[in-house]
């Protein structure tokens, strides 16, 4: 009887290795642009730098926004391409708009813990915006684990926000079917750490991968054979490809810390979380606060997110539902409408 399993395989690799074969043809054209708003640098810190977006010719609105991103993927995916840069669509609402890029850890980053991003590189960030935009108080967007220091960062020092959101930010790490904490309750950095001392790029990857094994890797690129052909849709293509392979190894002290307390120990929800003695509670946070979750995240459930409503009072409190996934929450050119509306709504 002949192998199906196998008869299967050799099929998905002809597939395969034609694609790529059409993929060496078309790579004679250069790789198609990321992250290509105008920008120009207004501070850097070792790796850090901090970005402040062109204005477009439109009505601008007063207050500046600073975009915080995680620190295990690179932030141009919030400007990945014109239809599908959160950016882009703030600029064109006339919004001052900053980002942090955290940059690409070495060696001699290693020791750099929590406290350092949170009151060290972030509180500078935002000195920086309100020197620059010469504002008394800007307004905080952390996207993922951006959120989580974002958070931090506002309970911290709350008279230095005005208005805080969180994308897709994760509160409660210890809901029911959260693949990301089942994987790492028992992980040890010092197991995955490299000769840099660092936790590298390719394991975090390969973890995010193993969580939906079936669709971010054969299916993927099955689905590839239908868009070889469109140009549109092959640079997005690209452009997602080399975004999630370009990620910045993680800085041991505070992949350590961010492990340890907020997946394994849940401090944050739990009300047990400090930084540099300093209790984080986020019960203290005095600014209106926007919560953003996706319906169909796999990294970070909603009801991970949602229990953010347990901590901030109400009168300060509103969340919204995004249609999509953890990236399509808002890359998606159908939900960026709905968040466009609630970010105008939220902050004004």
């Amino acid at each position: 009887m002949p192998n199906k399993t196998k008869d299967h395989e050799n099929i998905w690799q002809d597939e395969f290795v034609l694609l790529m074969e059409k993929l060496a043809d078309k790579d004679k054209q250069p790789p198609p642009e990321v992250g290509s708003s105008l920008k120009e640098l207004i501070y850097s810190e070792n790796k850090l730098q901090l970005f402040h977006y062109n204005p477009l010719d439109v009505a601008q609105k007063k207050l500046p926004i600073l975009i915080t991103y995680a620190l295990v993927n690179r932030p141009y995916i919030m400007d990945l391409e014109p239809k599908r840069s959160l950016i882009l669509r703030l600029l064109e609402k006339g919004y001052p708009v900053y980002l942090i890029d955290w940059g690409y850890p070495d060696s001699s980053d290693r020791f750099t813990d929590l406290n350092d991003y949170i009151n060290g590189y972030l509180h500078r960030c935002v000195q920086q915006v309100k020197h620059h935009s010469k504002e008394e108080k800007i307004d905080l967007l952390g996207v993922c684990q951006g959120g989580v220091f974002s958070l931090c960062y506002t309970a911290l020092h709350p008279t230095e926000i005005r208005k805080l959101v969180t994308l897709v930010t994760p509160i409660d790490f210890h809901t029911k079917n959260n693949p990301l904490t089942s994987w790492t309750s028992h992980l040890n950095t010092q197991a995955l750490a490299s000769h840099t001392g660092n936790v590298p790029a390719e394991l975090i990857s390969q973890l995010f991968k193993a969580i939906k094994p079936f669709q971010l890797n054969r299916e993927k690129y099955r689905r590839l054979k239908h868009i070889i052909n469109n140009t549109e849709s092959l640079n997005t293509f690209l452009r997602m490809e080399r975004w999630l392979h370009d990620g910045p190894d993680l800085n041991r002290a505070a992949a350590d810390e961010f492990l340890i307390n907020f997946y394994q120990q849940n401090k944050l929800h739990e009300n047990t979380l400090t930084i540099a003695g300093h209790a984080v509670l986020l019960n203290k946070i005095t600014s209106p606060v926007l919560n953003l979750y996706a319906t169909q995240d796999h990294l970070v459930p909603p009801e991970a997110t949602r229990a953010l409503k347990q901590h901030i009072k109400p009168e300060l409190y509103q969340e919204q539902a995004l249609i999509g996934g953890h990236i399509g929450a808002f890359t998606s050119p159908r939900t960026q409408q709905t968040l466009i509306q609630s970010l105008e709504q939220g902050l004004a």
